[in-house]
């Protein structure tokens, strides 16, 4: 439970908490030159395309959006440096004592974000006290449109559609980290969070 892995996209877990307890989710933001050196799995935002923040949230975790990680990181905080170092205060202040943040996205070609399982629990159980979390990562379908386009997407967290009692959850993939999950059940009174990694 201990041993240090990569997380690849279950970063945004982390990234969607420091949103969350920073930010007016009614706020808007523009997506500026950060979102052209993006890759990987996309919500696709255009230059200088405006999204309130609470529809980056979904597109944060239903879509696993790289280009929606870049523009929060550059626009939460006073630079993308402060919001990386709030990322890894606020792992600390959880006891996450094995993790470290080097970036929003959990890309690991350039920097690496390390944790572990164990670490990811607590993260884990903290954010299932969250009302507004459970209901974004439980939401199988959202439609949303800004000034220039309409947005439908679906859930990539397939465990809502398999297993009943699925309630949250956040996949990621990279080849350097393989396949990882941070999910979530509830049956009956009983909340349990489970965290695979490679």
């Amino acid at each position: 439970k201990d041993q240090k892995r990569l997380i690849a996209s279950t970063t945004k877990l982390m990234t969607f908490l420091i949103l969350y307890e920073n930010c007016n989710l009614n706020k808007k933001i523009k997506a500026k030159e950060e979102i052209l050196k993006m890759y990987g799995t996309s919500i696709y935002l255009s230059l200088n395309e405006e999204m309130i923040l609470r529809d980056m949230l979904y597109g944060l975790i239903l879509r696993s959006g790289n280009d929606v990680s870049e523009v929060i990181a550059n626009n939460i905080g006073n630079s993308y440096d402060e919001f990386i170092s709030m990322m890894n205060s606020k792992a600390k202040e959880l006891g996450m004592e094995n993790t470290t943040f080097f970036n929003p996205h959990g890309l690991d070609e350039e920097t690496e974000n390390y944790s572990t399982s164990y670490d990811m629990g607590l993260l884990a159980r903290y954010l299932s006290n969250i009302p507004f979390y459970l209901e974004v990562s439980s939401t199988k379908h959202y439609v949303t449109s800004t000034s220039l386009k309409a947005y439908d997407w679906y859930n990539r967290n397939k465990l809502l559609s398999q297993y009943k009692y699925a309630i949250s959850g956040k996949n990621g993939y990279t080849p350097k980290a393989g396949k990882t999950l941070v999910s979530g059940a509830m049956k009956g009174n009983l909340s349990l969070s489970a965290v695979s990694l490679n």
